[in-house]
Formats: structure tokens, sequence, C-alpha cells
């Protein structure tokens, strides 16, 4: 009896030791839940601390400006989603934290060296860099901090307005969201692994993470005169791009499959440049980040804590990752349309419904 008692005295510390280390890899892995074919949704949101009457405030609200989709997801299922999920929009800027995001196992394989020049990358354009431009790194562009202020294809007016006068910065130096970095890094990274960028959006990220609606031939490269290097937008839904968010928000782990170098995620949204120049937050590799008075979104009653940060492309197009909620917001608006936009302190204010809906 005695040994009897103590087997399963000594089976049950397993069991409960077993369960512990279920239990904590759960927690640092920060989400409970990833979709399959399809998204799952939370059945009750006042089980996770939500009210579905302030949840219908914040819809409410964003029927009053351009909004055209949201999903808020929470520990790995849709919290509430309104508008056109399914429909394909441009991503914008959004591209670029993809980008950012596809370099990360190369550089961790070393077929990426982000300390490379442009001189030693043999990277040049029309008219040509200076010396001083040559000087100017894979990782100041990743940054947003080459100094190379050449014209650049896809900018806005707003980013041409904000442009220094070319030839007056060193290299690494001075932070401005600059296309001419943004563009030369999708060049770099082609040609350094001699793969096509959507076609590695494909095989990368939306074929591991079952995206419902991606394909290599919703994106296309813009050429024109003012620069060689090519800007690389393209469309996607909503419920896609909550995934992405989701991958992100994991530190780049899907189901059991690392498929983001942690470190790497870590690293590209972490705070490596002030980005008060556009009344923001910080900047890192190509992903926005909330650092110490720069609070996001600039709203009073809105801060959330470091550690969240954002892709937002022109016209109000958001992936906001809140670590401290375990929480991803994605929202859309129909750009297409000319000059139909969300303006940031309006999608602050929607944030702000957002998360008032929360008890927690």
């Amino acid at each position: 009896m005695m040994i009897k008692s103590k087997i399963s005295f000594i089976s049950l510390c397993s069991i409960l030791f077993v369960l512990g280390v279920v239990y904590t890899s759960s927690a640092q892995q920060g989400t409970y839940n990833f979709p399959g074919e399809h998204w799952d949704y939370v059945e009750n949101v006042e089980d996770l601390g939500y009210s579905i009457k302030d949840l219908e405030k914040a819809k409410t609200y964003s029927e009053s400006i351009n909004t055209e989709a949201v999903i808020i997801v929470v520990k790995g299922k849709i919290l509430y989603e309104w508008g056109s999920v399914e429909t394909k929009y441009n991503t914008h800027s959004i591209r670029k934290s993809f980008l950012s995001a596809l370099y990360g196992n190369y550089v961790k394989q070393g077929i990426i060296d982000l300390d490379l020049s442009m001189e030693q990358l043999g990277i040049d354009d029309k008219p040509p860099l200076s010396e001083e431009e040559k000087k100017a790194t894979i990782r100041d562009c990743l940054k947003a901090r080459s100094g190379i202020y050449h014209p650049a294809l896809y900018e806005s007016a707003g980013m041409k307005a904000l442009k220094p006068e070319r030839f007056t910065e060193k290299a690494g130096i001075h932070w401005y969201y600059n296309n001419w970095d943004f563009n030369v890094s999708g060049t770099i990274f082609t040609k350094l692994t001699g793969k096509d960028i959507f076609e590695s959006i494909k095989a990368e990220i939306a074929d591991p993470i079952q995206m419902e609606d991606y394909s290599p031939e919703d994106g296309h490269y813009v050429s024109g005169a003012e620069s060689i290097h090519r800007a690389y937008p393209f469309r996607v839904t909503a419920r896609d791009l909550a995934r992405f968010g989701l991958l992100m928000l994991n530190k780049g782990k899907w189901k059991e499959k690392q498929l983001i170098p942690k470190d790497w995620v870590e690293e590209s949204t972490s705070y490596h440049s002030d980005a008060t120049l556009y009344a923001s937050d910080g900047y890192g590799y190509m992903w926005w980040v909330a650092k110490d008075y720069n609070k996001y979104p600039h709203l009073p009653g809105v801060e959330l804590k470091e550690g969240t940060y954002s892709a937002r492309g022109s016209g109000g197009h958001y992936v906001l990752v809140i670590p401290e909620y375990d929480m991803v917001i994605v929202h859309r608006v129909n750009t297409d349309k000319e000059n139909n936009r969300v303006e940031n302190g309006e999608f602050g204010k929607l944030v702000k419904l957002i998360l008032e809906s929360s008890s927690n």
C-alpha cells in the first residue's frame, strides 16, 4: 500500500510538473490559440472581460469616419470584427513591415549582413550616390537613417515636404521616414537572397500561417524615372493582416514553428530612433514603436506601454500589436477612393473606445 501510494504521489508530481511546463510555455507564448483554415471567434466577449455594449460604441464611432473594416484579436481569437474584412485593399507602407519580417531568417543565416554598406553591396542609383551616401549600411536603411535623400518612388507629398536637402546629413545619423531607404531594402533583399518579395511573403509567411486570401499576384512593383529602386505594394485583406499581427505578437512563432527568429522580432520592433519629426512615436526596423514620452496614439487618455508597435499605411491602415492586452487591432480604409482616409487622431479615438470596453 505504501509503495502504491508513493508511486501515485510521484505520478501526480510528474503530471503537475508537465502541466506547469505547458502553462508556462503558454504564458510565455502570449496567446492561447491559433486559427486554422478559418479564424476562431470568442463566443462570449464578457468571459474575457469585455463589454459588447462598449464594443458596439466603437463600431458606431467607426461608422462616422471612413473606416472600412476592423478586426480585434484577443488571445488568438477574433473578439469582434465589422466591415469588409475579406476585401483586398492596398497595404501602402504596411509593405515595409512585411519586408522587415522577411529579413529575419536571412540575417540569422548570415545571408544578409546588416553592416554591409551600399558601396560594398554595389548599390547605386540614377543620378549616382555620393561617396558619403555609399557609406550607409543595410541597417541604416531599415532604420530610415541612411542620410540618402535621393528622389524615391511612391513618395507622398507630405514625405517630400519633410525631406531634407540632399547631401546635408551623414550616413546613419538623421532619422527621416525615407522611401529611398525602404525601396532599396527591397532591392537588397532580392539581390542577396535571389528571391522575389511577393513569392517570399507567400512561402515564408502567408502559407505557414494559413492566410486565407493572399496571392503573389496581389503585389506589383512600382517603377519610374525618379530612382532605379522599385516600391513593392500589394493588396491584402484585414483577416490576413490579423494573422500577420498575431504571428508578430507571438514573437514570430506560429503554433510549434518559429517562422521568424524571436530575436529578430524583438530587435526590429524595438525603439531605435526618435520619430517625432512626424509628430509620432519611435521607430524600429520599418515598424513604429512606443517609447517613453512618445506614446501611441497621440490622444488624451490613450497611453500604451513600451512594447506596443504597429505597421502603418497611408490613409489610415494599421496593424497595431498590443502585448499588454494580448491584442491585435487591424484597421482598413478604402483608399482606392480619392482622398478617402482616416486621420491618426480618429484612429486613436477608435483605439481608446476599444480599450475602454475592457474591464481588465
